[in-house]
């Protein structure tokens, strides 16, 4: 597995994956829905898979002595360790926001979403998305890119725009909790959040592998 992932890591990757992982400082930008991180981090990702392709590093892969599965598994891995990378930055300044920050003027007149569990949770969930779409859609042909990438762009936006907009409908202002009010919905949020990433990741890798196997490189 390890050699997998650095086979992704120094051969197949695009820099901006790596570069990429920075836009998790987002979290800390007062009157911007901060959401948009996520999506430019996924966007680096997608820099990857378009410099595999262009370097027909698909066909290599499948030509080495591994499992046609573990070609998929590579990608998972590699995909799942740029947005942990981000989401461990989003995180930490999170709870910075949560604690030293809780009572900054900036924050607390932001119109926007707050930095707190639920955002976090949100973002797990459009990284999952990213997985089941994007990589899943990839896999169908392990060549073709464009049409589920702008069908994950047109989900990703959509539930940025829900969440932003969600606590301000009657009972959810809980949902823009600042510091640590209403912890527990906020952490109940955020687990939801996380066992939504796992399922949809896992279920875009056994549809992917599936996917894979059938196409004749």
């Amino acid at each position: 597995m390890s050699v997998l992932l650095k086979k992704e890591m120094r051969l197949s990757a695009s820099i901006l994956s790596y570069l990429f992982i920075a836009f998790g400082f987002m979290a800390m930008i007062p009157g911007y829905p901060i959401l948009c991180g996520v999506f430019f981090i996924t966007l680096g990702i997608f820099h990857s898979f378009q410099n595999a392709r262009e370097a027909n590093d698909i066909v290599y892969s499948a030509l080495l002595p591994i499992a046609k599965s573990d070609v998929v598994k590579g990608k998972f891995l590699f995909s799942a360790m740029i947005e942990l990378s981000g989401f461990l930055i989003m995180t930490i300044l999170t709870l910075v926001r949560m604690t030293v920050l809780s009572d900054s003027e900036v924050y607390r007149k932001n119109a926007l979403m707050n930095a707190n569990p639920f955002y976090l949770g949100v973002a797990l969930l459009i990284f999952g998305m990213f997985n089941f779409i994007f990589i899943g859609g990839f896999f169908k042909t392990a060549y073709k890119f464009s049409k589920p990438f702008v069908i994950y762009i047109v989900v990703a936006f959509l539930m940025v725009g829900v969440a932003e907009a969600l606590h301000y409908f009657p009972g959810l202002k809980a949902l823009n909790a600042f510091g640590f009010d209403h912890i527990a919905l906020q952490l109940l949020l955020l687990l939801c959040g996380a066992l939504l990433y796992v399922a949809l990741t896992f279920i875009s890798y056994k549809k992917a592998c599936k996917s894979f196997e059938m196409i004749d490189l």
